[in-house]
């Protein structure tokens, strides 16, 4: 049952919450550049148990079942962390930047409900190209603000600040732009999943 692949996602889940910490303190310049580390094995560790189950016909039911809850967990920690340390405000708009974060937050939650309704039903949704590419937009847009916060340091406390110019925050402007590259692909996937879901409800 504990194969690699599956103590690899296990992993994954216990370094959410050290991940938390390195993230909780805005000004901790080092603490974010040790958390984009930790992150960055973790997408690792991601990619690692999925090629070692399948490579080595180690796909569990067990692994099926911790792999996507282990993503959601990291990427809702760190969605919430960031708008709650204001890495969510960006240039122009503002605090705006939470809709793009709320949305990939709310299309988690819906895919993961559908998902369990339609496993009654012996229906599979299998992972689209396009969900591929949101997945890895949203990878990136953490990721970006993450190293943004080691690199900038803290973020804007108003929306003037956060209009200076962007060569001085160009990693966290990155970042909040592949967020709404990830929003938008989320919203035309999560339809995607909800069209075939309406098939199989009465």
């Amino acid at each position: 049952m504990l194969t690699l692949p599956n103590l690899l996602t296990l992993s994954r889940i216990f370094a959410v919450p050290f991940l938390g910490f390195l993230l909780w303190w805005p000004g901790w310049n080092a603490g974010y550049a040790m958390a984009f580390v930790l992150y960055c094995v973790i997408a690792f560790t991601d990619y690692l148990d999925g090629y070692l189950a399948r490579s080595r016909g180690m796909v569990s039911r067990l692994g099926q079942f911790l792999d996507p809850i282990a993503d959601k967990i990291m990427v809702a920690a760190v969605i919430l962390i960031l708008t709650a340390q204001g890495y969510l405000r960006g240039p122009y708009v503002g605090d705006a930047h939470v809709i793009a974060g709320l949305v990939i937050l709310i299309r988690e939650i819906a895919v993961s409900g559908l998902r369990e309704f339609l496993g009654g039903t012996q229906v599979s949704v299998p992972v689209s190209k396009l969900a591929k590419w949101k997945t890895t937009f949203q990878l990136v847009a953490l990721g970006a603000l993450i190293l943004g916060g080691a690199v900038h340091g803290p973020p804007p406390v108003s929306i003037e600040d956060a209009s200076r110019p962007l060569a001085e925050q160009w990693i966290h402007v990155t970042g909040l732009a592949s967020l709404w590259a990830a929003a938008i692909l989320t919203c035309i996937t999560g339809w995607d999943y909800l069209r075939v879901g309406l098939k199989h409800m009465d």
